[in-house]
């Protein structure tokens, strides 16, 4: 993971989520490297599906920049996977 990803995973799964900088692209960067799989749902929602776990999210409208609640329901989500920032700092130091 680049430093950048390991940047933005740090900031989502800390606590309280930091003002909404970050941006969809981003997001969507970092979950595609954590493995999940991203398919457009209705609208402007898109389900996330990584290991067992899925859920939808919303892709911001009028801007590109994530809302607190979705980087919250993002943190949510990368808990019930078992995405922390130990968990992949293990990962990463065993490769």
């Amino acid at each position: 993971m680049s430093h950048k990803h390991h940047a933005l995973l740090r900031s989502i799964v800390q606590d309280p989520v930091l003002p909404a900088n970050i941006h969809w692209r981003e997001l969507e960067s970092l979950l595609n490297h954590l493995g999940a799989s991203i398919e457009p749902s209705h609208g402007a929602r898109f389900k996330v599906s990584l290991h067992t776990v899925s859920d939808f999210f919303h892709h911001p409208h009028h801007n590109s920049e994530c809302s607190r609640d979705l980087m919250k329901q993002v943190r949510d989500f990368l808990a019930r996977a078992g995405v922390s920032l130990a968990s992949y700092e293990a990962d990463k130091n065993s490769h």
